[in-house]
């Protein structure tokens, strides 16, 4: 590498889930010092570079401060290594708004309660709501010995039933977490890893 420049910081990305962000890169390899990286951010509206807690890290990861929590901001944010006076070229980000682009995870099972003919099911949201938050649940199930056919219900509530089940039979469910907000199209989030019970003897 040449004297006066360092490589640039590579895979450089916001990550997010359930709205909690950071940015992160791989680290540049230079055969002998520390490389340190600063980060900066900018909003859509201001458009100027702002510096953003992690200025002459080591780490290859920036956590978002509690100030760009704002979900319906458009950010850039841009990385650069340093090491002593020689710095990299700045790589920006695309665009990124959370309430568009954060992963959901599935909700939190609480409890199942098996019943002769249902399960009835508590969950907690992934993330906590913010006004103007709708949240709706999607929830398949299916006979476990007919894994093909899966039905589908939908609900809002965070306490549910799956209703007109066999007894005696082992069922099987999971469920995503559907995010609608008035500014973008919906958000559908990851499905929960499949939970089985067995209905009761009426």
């Amino acid at each position: 590498e040449s004297s006066l420049h360092l490589p640039a910081p590579k895979d450089v990305m916001v990550y997010s889930y359930n709205f909690h962000s950071s940015l992160r890169w791989s680290p540049v390899k230079v055969d002998r010092g520390l490389v340190l990286y600063t980060v900066h951010f900018k909003t859509e509206a201001l458009k100027q570079w702002d510096e953003m807690n992690c200025t002459r890290i080591a780490q290859t990861e920036c956590p978002f401060p509690w100030s760009l929590k704002e979900r319906r901001w458009t950010l850039v944010l841009r990385v650069r290594a340093e090491r002593g006076q020689v710095t990299s070229d700045w790589v920006e980000t695309d665009p990124f708004v959370a309430e568009r682009n954060t992963t959901i995870g599935p909700p939190k099972l609480n409890s199942v309660t098996a019943r002769s003919d249902s399960l009835l099911i508590s969950v907690t949201p992934p993330f906590a709501s913010e006004a103007g938050d709708f949240l709706q649940y999607h929830v398949s199930y299916w006979e476990n010995a007919t894994t093909t056919t899966k039905k589908e219900t939908q609900t809002s509530n965070t306490l549910f039933k799956i209703g007109d089940l066999k007894e005696m039979t082992l069922y099987c469910f999971s469920i995503q977490v559907e995010l609608m907000t008035h500014s973008h199209p919906h958000l559908l989030g990851l499905q929960s890893a499949p939970e089985c019970h067995t209905t009761i003897i009426s």
